[in-house]
């Protein structure tokens, strides 16, 4: 059972309703130590029965999604009216064949809460019995995918009472918060009007839900009297009371109401005896719901009539909302019913309905039962499962282009379905290379007639049919824009269309995202593209994509397999990826190249950085922006549509030969296994001699080849898809004639359809998981997967989720990340979907040594606010955070053009006067000439000091001829300053940050610097001629002035320079012999900056005269790249004791100010990223045992890098992620080590309490205290003795007592003089045992 739990999807979820996004589901066999944790930690919430708000069951669901051995991806499937989570749920997701879908609603009335304790009290119930090993249970849950969702109207239940036994109608809860009955909002078989569900968010999100899924059995939880309840709810005449309205599956309803009844010791009697109705009598416990009462718009009935789910009401208790007291008795009333019912799942038949030449599974095939007028369909992979009644049958498969087949007295035993699977024969056999065989082997076809199979008529076939295309045309630019634009307002909620970069004519790159969740990435689910049109003459991939794309969205919500699709896969679709070379094109071009190039004529197909070759040519901006794309998403798999023959070419593309021979990648087998996916739905394609008329010779087995077989393509997309990022990729040619006849587009669809649909759905093949942190099941950013024999890893994405694509097999596949041990696991891969893997890892090194402290890596978050914005900071951290702070900010900013020093200082004086809450304008210093170089403070308290918090500086100008990062800083500035109060995230920061711009340095030199001047160094300089980046030694007027005012002041945790002059990051050091202690936390904080920039990260910066350079990830050391001295980050990481990473911001220095609103939007991000990554790290407090702060402490980390504590004893220090040593020295105080774990999205925490130390001048303390009190006895001794010798001298010389005092003066002048002495020699001693001071060490150190 263990073994097949890691094997299969998720077997149970429970879906919250209010104040948690969880879905619970079990998967691992490591069952037990989670259940103890969840005991211990969270005293089991929700384990006690009692009714749970809010905020308490969130908490309770938190727990149980803790003690479920693996919580998986959570979804809300909506919000109610007051905005409240309506559960959680994936957004589809692989099903497994044969495994049906169970959901219990309760809570649909807000005063009927029963269900709410009963089915978090179930939740528990599965827990612990799936831990115990109950063999019930595990059957169960092996078997059976179960969703509970404890609530669907949170709204009514926060008005309802505890007691109100009769309920309250409106004001007592039992309707939504817009006075709405959720359960008459239904569409309706009988009903006159269809409901209004904007009203009704909640049924709304439960229609889609259901949707989205294949539910087969359901129960929806009630209150006010005790039976169950089926359909149908209404009639046709709408009588309000004793008409029994018959569905076909009756004795199904009944059967199944029975089995819930029939276990509950109050129910089967069929006599409830509610207070009021004493007389009210149900036969055996169950009722027909319009016999009972007419229900116009109810729940059961839409779940029957449109999504195929049989739905039964259950009544719990006569008391609507019974109090706390009776819940014990009330568990022991359902318990048994609850899990009786749920097993009735799998009565009936099942099977699967599969092609009989193929062998694939037929999704959207109808099943229909001779006698019973209710028919169902097929899910994607074919399978089926009827509920039927013990007794016997005539059941059909029937699908559109298939024989029906009929199979005839099928025996339903009481227990576990009868499988019956149907093979269709085709009526149109597809070509193959030996069509007599194909023939031969056929099935027998059984017939169908009226009186064989008596059931209502299948739909039409037409009903069965996908809406097809109707847009055939060739769309020049202008035209795919408006018809891109229009398929993303018209569905809005499935696409969204961006643009990656522009083309060298400056046309949009677009991209349409087509998802249940567009501009998310959902953890779990694979994200897929599509890129056409790459040689701008090969147009059959942009009109076939177009093609898709309208398929896609007009099909999605009601044909099966596109909406499957959909909603388990991210998709992206790349028409045109040369715009400008197509509208050079000509229509009819059969094999030319008139188009194929870029505008600047290059071969966009030979340009990408290739493994054997050096590719000389420019990169250009269109493979520049799929470069930046690719490493911006985690693809998994992806084609590149071309034209000009007709087969699927995989990697290699090239051989270090340079000729044409079979150039295997170490995924050969899965490439192979990919094109075989495409070419096989592509009849033409599959018999491998496409273009006889062109190339009579040329054959392809199958119609797939190696790429470097056929012929030798250095600098191809595919091959750097697969070496540089996640994503498998395979080249397909569409058709012999490269730019055909728009009158043939129609043929070109019909034969790649299935194709294109059928390479989509492998992205669902091979391995996927998640890779966990042990301690805090976190998901694990970069982790790597590799497998034993393939030499090809690849790593996970920010949730720790990934995908690794696999032939059916049996494989070791290991997962192993920085600062952990490795995983290993043997994995069956099967041919059917791809199967689940999750590891957890354990970091290596956690246990230390002894006298080590291994320190919390998270802050006290027992203060609500630290819980925020720790939250904060982890969702900013998370994929599209930033996006979506940029995306809800109340508006952005671009500068338009370049302000002088005389309008820069208005523009910062203007922020100064309309913020002045956050805001404070000072001036550092004066440049040579007497411009102020200004520096604006942005924080919540911009006069106080506030140790505690980060402090972040920017500069800007330190080449006058560079102004781009001044601009850039002025509208980081004012975008602060809008926001906030207008946008929470935004408010956040600046409240808990200390924001220091400093926009232009060099004021003299950007005074005299010219528009334009790419490459000019006029303003370069300061006025007396100094380059002020090797000046941190001189101190001229503007570097002193940094320096002394801010630099010095040592209380900064991260520093950014903006510069000019080519597209990167340095981080120090500058001079050349300088060794780099923390290289790992400076190049990470380089990273950070490039990582977040659309194309710094590619390491290409294209600049003139310098095209290929390349610069691994956008980031180098200062020193390698162009190394000086004196330079300002060197200066800031050796005297201030603050990183700072210098970001070159074009390649020009001077560019026109039109590129100024593009610039802003490429670095707006990346800036935004410092001031998140500004709160990670480390963050301390230093006191000794009183509680006193110690400030001026040494904070020395990894044994090399040394902070100070600022007052109040705080520390901060940016550190990567991973394992840190920190030790801390004072003076006078005994050292301490600790040990902390830093992660890549929340800050770590240090509490220091010192100890004194206990050894004085090098002694130990109890031998200095020995001497010191032996010496003070001799110097009272000493000194009574002379007393003693003088009274003496006094009695015997009474004559010169005059003579004596004066004598006595001199000498108690004489001792003082000596004890002075004394003192003084004490204290040089002391100062001579400290000359080498710390700090002084430090700098000495780093010379």
């Amino acid at each position: 059972a263990a073994s097949h739990w890691s094997l299969t999807a998720p077997p149970w979820r429970l879906l919250p309703s209010a104040a948690s996004d969880w879905r619970v589901s079990l998967q691992s066999p490591a069952r037990a130590p989670h259940i103890k944790k969840a005991e211990a930690e969270a005293a089991a919430p929700g384990e006690a029965l009692r009714y749970l708000h809010t905020a308490e069951l969130g908490e309770a669901l938190r727990a149980l999604a803790t003690a479920a051995p693996r919580a998986g991806r959570l979804f809300s499937i909506g919000q109610s009216v007051e905005k409240r989570p309506l559960g959680c749920c994936p957004p589809g997701g692989a099903a497994l064949p044969g495994r049906p879908q169970v959901k219990l609603v309760g809570n649909m009335h807000g005063d009927e809460p029963l269900a709410r304790p009963l089915l978090l009290r179930l939740a528990w119930e599965l827990v612990r019995g799936w831990d115990g090993g109950d063999e019930r249970i595990v059957r169960l849950l092996n078997t059976t995918d179960l969703y509970l969702l404890p609530s669907l109207n949170p709204d009514g239940f926060e008005r309802a009472h505890e007691g109100d036994c009769g309920g309250g109608g409106a004001e007592g809860g039992r309707e939504n918060s817009r006075g709405r009955d959720l359960n008459r909002s239904f569409p309706d078989q009988f009903g006159d009007a269809e409901p209004n569900l904007e009203l009704v968010p909640e049924v709304q999100a439960l229609i889609d839900w259901m949707r989205r899924n294949r539910f087969l059995l359901s129960g929806n939880l009630h209150g006010g009297s005790v039976v169950a309840s089926y359909p149908y709810d209404d009639s046709p005449t709408h009588r309000p009371t004793g008409v029994y309205s018959k569905s076909a599956d009756d004795e199904v309803f009944k059967y199944l109401a029975k089995a819930y009844a029939s276990h509950h010791p109050i129910m089967r009697t069929g006599k409830p005896n509610c207070p009021g109705e004493e007389g009210e009598t149900f036969p055996d416990g169950i009722t027909n719901g319009a016999q009972w009462y007419d229900v116009e718009g109810g729940m059961q009935d839409y779940n029957y009539v449109w999504a195929n789910c049989f739905e039964i009401t259950l009544e719990l208790s006569c008391c609507k909302y019974p109090p706390t007291s009776e819940l014990p008795k009330e568990w022991d009333n359902n318990r048994e019913s609850l899990l009786a019912f749920i097993e009735k799942v799998h009565i009936g038949v099942k099977g699967f309905v599969r092609d009989a030449v193929t062998g694939a599974g037929l999704g959207n095939a109808t099943i229909v039962v001779a006698g019973i007028a209710h028919n169902i369909t097929t899910g994607k992979f074919g399978d089926f499962h009827r509920l039927l009644v013990p007794g016997t049958y005539n059941v059909t498969a029937f699908l559109m282009g298939y024989t029906p087949v009929t199979k005839e007295n099928i025996e339903v035993k009481e227990g576990d379905a009868t499988e019956v699977n149907f093979s269709l024969q085709p009526t149109v056999l597809p070509p193959a290379p030996n069509a007599t065989q194909l023939t031969a082997a056929s099935a027998p076809v059984t017939a169908i007639t009226p009186t064989t199979v008596q059931a209502e008529a299948p739909n039409p076939p037409s009903d069965h049919q996908p809406i097809q295309p109707v847009d055939f045309r060739h769309h020049h630019f202008s035209d795919m824009e408006i018809f891109l634009r229009r398929y993303a307002n018209e569905y809005p909620n499935i696409t969204r269309l961006y643009s990656v970069g522009k083309s060298v004519e400056l046309r949009e790159l677009y991209v349409m995202e087509i998802s249940d969740n567009p501009g998310v990435h959902e953890a779990g689910e694979p994200e897929f593209k599509y890129i056409g049109n790459m040689h701008g003459n090969e147009v059959v991939g942009r009109e076939l994509l177009l093609n898709l794309i309208e398929y896609l969205c007009k099909n999605f919500g009601t044909d099966p397999e596109v909406t499957d699709l959909v909603q388990s896969t991210r998709i992206h679709i790349m028409p045109s990826m040369n715009p400008d070379g197509y509208e050079k094109s000509q229509e009819g071009d059969k094999g030319g190249t008139i188009g194929r190039n870029n505008s600047n004529n290059y071969d966009l197909n030979r340009n990408f950085p290739d493994q054997f070759v050096h590719v000389t040519d420019p990169t250009q901006p269109e493979t520049h922006a799929v470069m930046a794309w690719l490493k911006s998403y985690p693809f998994v798999l992806s084609a590149n549509l071309h034209g000009g023959s007709l087969v699927v070419n995989y990697p290699f593309d090239d051989d270090e030969q340079g000729i044409a021979i079979y150039s295997k990648s170490p995924d050969d087998a899965v490439f192979q296994k990919l094109a075989l996916a495409y070419s096989k739905e592509n009849a033409k394609m599959y018999q491998g001699s496409p273009c006889q008329d062109m190339y009579p010779t040329e054959y392809f087995p199958h119609g797939i080849t190696n790429g470097a077989q056929w012929y030798n393509v250095p600098g191809g997309m595919q091959d750097w898809n697969y070496l540089h990022t996640n994503c498998f990729e395979v080249t397909i040619e569409l058709g012999c004639v490269k730019y055909p006849k728009s009158e043939e587009l129609p043929k070109y669809w019909a034969q790649n359809r299935r194709s294109l649909l059928q390479f989509m759905k492998q992205v669902h093949s091979g391995a996927w998981g998640f890779v966990l942190d042990a301690v805090d099941k976190r998901g694990i950013l970069n982790a790597t997967i590799s497998v034993a024999d393939i030499n090809h890893p690849v790593t996970t994405y920010k949730d720790g989720d990934f995908w690794r694509l696999l032939v059916p097999g049996t494989y070791k596949i290991t997962a192993s990340a920085r600062g952990y041990d490795p995983v290993t696991k043997v994995v069956e891969v099967g041919s059917q979907g791809a199967v689940q893997v999750n590891f957890t890892l354990s970091r290596t090194d956690s246990k230390v040594e002894m006298g080590k402290v291994l320190v919390l890596n998270t802050p006290d978050t027992s203060n609500p606010n630290e819980k925020e914005f720790e939250t904060l900071i982890k969702d900013l951290s998370a994929e599209n955070g930033l996006e979506r702070l940029l995306l809800t900010s109340s508006r952005d900013v671009a500068p338009y053009r370049y302000r002088p020093y005389k309008d820069l200082s208005e523009f910062l004086r203007g922020l100064y006067l309309n913020y002045p809450h956050i805001t404070n304008l000072t001036s550092l210093g004066q440049s040579v000439e007497f411009r102020q170089i200004w520096s604006l403070e942005i924080s919540n308290k911009p006069n106080e000091s506030e140790p505690e918090e980060p402090k972040i500086r920017f500069v800007a100008g330190i080449h006058g001829n560079a102004p781009v990062g001044t601009e850039l800083l002025l509208t980081l500035a004012e975008f602060l300053c809008m926001n906030y109060k207008k946008n929470a995230a935004v408010t956040k920061l600046i409240d808990r940050t200390r924001i220091v711009i400093v926009p232009s340095l060099n004021p003299d030199g950007r005074e005299i610097a010219q528009e334009r001047g790419c490459t000019s160094k006029i303003g370069q300089t300061n006025a007396h001629g100094r380059d002020l980046d090797t000046d941190f030694t001189s101190k001229a007027p503007e570097t002193k002035a940094i320096m002394e005012n801010l630099i010095l002041k040592q209380d900064f945790s991260l520093s950014v320079a903006l510069d000019g002059g080519s597209l990167l990051v340095t981080y120090p050091y500058d001079k050349p012999t300088q060794s780099v202690e923390n290289k790992e936390t400076l190049k990470h904080l380089a990273s950070l900056y490039a990582n977040n920039h659309p194309v710094m990260h590619l390491g290409q910066p294209g600049c003139p005269n310098k095209s290929d350079e390349n610069i691994p990830g956008g980031v180098i050391r200062g020193s390698e790249w162009h190394s000086h001295l004196g330079s300002m980050k060197d200066f800031s990481m050796t005297f201030g004791h603050c990183p700072e990473i210098t970001v070159y911001t074009s390649c020009c220095y001077f560019p026109s100010a039109g590129q100024l609103p593009s610039l802003w939007a490429d670095h707006r991000k990346s800036l935004l990223s410092m001031l998140v990554e500004v709160h990670k790290g480390v963050h301390g407090i230093v006191q000794d045992k009183s509680g006193r702060a110690i400030p001026k402490a040494a904070i020395i980390l990894n044994e090399g890098l040394r902070v100070y504590t600022k007052e109040g004893g705080y520390f901060h220090v940016l550190l990567a992620p991973g394992f840190h040593n920190i030790d801390a020295i004072a003076s006078g105080y005994q050292q301490k080590h600790v040990k902390v774990f830093v992660h890549d999205d929340a800050p770590s925490s240090v509490f220091i309490i010192f100890d004194t130390e206990n050894r004085i001048f090098g002694l130990p303390r109890e031998l200095v205290i020995t001497v010191a009190g032996a010496s003070m006895s001799a110097l009272v001794l000493t000194a009574c003795i002379i007393w003693c010798v003088c009274s003496i001298k006094s009695n015997r010389h009474k004559d010169g007592f005059h003579r004596l005092r004066q004598h006595h003066d001199d000498y108690e002048d004489e001792i003082r003089m000596m004890s002075t002495g004394s003192k003084k020699s004490l204290l040089s001693h002391e100062f001579q045992d400290e000359t080498d001071t710390e700090e002084e060490t430090l700098y000495s150190s780093k010379h």
